[in-house]
């Protein structure tokens, strides 16, 4: 059942995303906006149906690649939900979709790990404001990378025709309010870490918290340098994406390595 709803998931999100690209070729008033929502809500439910079946499973949330980036994929794909509530924030979809299709597809090709004992609220806690953090960042940094393409297209003084629904503003906008809530997440998951899991500098959770700190202390200080010196554009978009790579570093980057060595996530 849980591979069938994961390929059930992959098939909505492939085609919200073929559906959005028809919005932004032929113009977002001639293509519905419901249709879009309704494929990737039907996408986040299989997808959301199938990863409570593996946890049901598994007794607990699964510690391998694949999982993780299923669980990050979901997130991403309910927070391009909420957004794009408003109509002129469909565009991101074209981007958020394909990846959350891509995660899914990772958790089907990809093993799973040996299965854990249940954890506590207290690491699930955790687990889930690290991946509250890392979809909406990631969510982020995907606006980040279309005010760049915005902001180049402007420069240059050519125009994007499937954008020119969206205004730079907009984007700007959403890019900061995402950084805002990512950036209370990440804190939530930090704080967290720090109270509840145990030996946090000890083995390959070093690695992790060096880097997620080090994320945290860039988003921070990009928050900051946008309230007080107005930082925005490009370098808020640079600065975005250096952070988002710092998050990876420390998630993904400690489960692939530890993949490899065959020890699991």
């Amino acid at each position: 059942a849980m591979p069938l709803a994961l390929a059930i998931g992959l098939f909505f999100y492939l085609a919200a995303a073929t559906l959005t690209a028809g919005r932004l070729r032929h113009g977002v008033d001639r293509v519905g906006h419901a249709p879009v929502l309704a494929l990737a809500g039907l996408g986040v439910l299989f997808h959301a149906f199938a990863l409570a079946l593996a946890i049901h499973f598994a007794g607990g949330i699964e510690h391998s690649f694949g999982f993780a980036l299923s669980m990050v994929g979901l997130g991403m794909a309910a927070v391009q939900m909420l957004a794009a509530r408003r109509r002129h924030l469909d565009p991101l979809g074209i981007l958020v979709y394909p990846i959350a299709a891509c995660c899914v597809l990772a958790a089907l090709l990809l093993p799973g790990a040996e299965r854990a004992a249940p954890d506590s609220w207290q690491i699930s806690l955790h687990a889930l404001a690290s991946l509250l953090a890392y979809s909406t960042l990631s969510v982020a940094s995907l606006a980040a990378v279309l005010l760049a393409v915005q902001e180049h297209a402007l420069r240059t003084r050519r125009p994007l025709p499937f954008l020119k629904s969206l205004p730079l503003t907009l984007t700007e906008g959403l890019l900061f309010r995402l950084l805002q809530a990512g950036f209370v997440l990440l804190s939530l998951s930090l704080v967290s870490g720090v109270l509840f899991v145990e030996d946090l500098l000890g083995q390959h959770l070093a690695h992790k918290t060096f880097f997620s700190l080090a994320s945290w202390l860039v988003f921070g200080g990009l928050l900051l340098a946008h309230h007080r010196r107005g930082l925005r554009g490009r370098r808020a978009a640079w600065l975005t994406l250096s952070g988002m790579v710092l998050l990876l570093l420390a998630y993904f980057g400690t489960k692939a390595i530890l993949a490899a060595l065959g020890r699991g996530g």
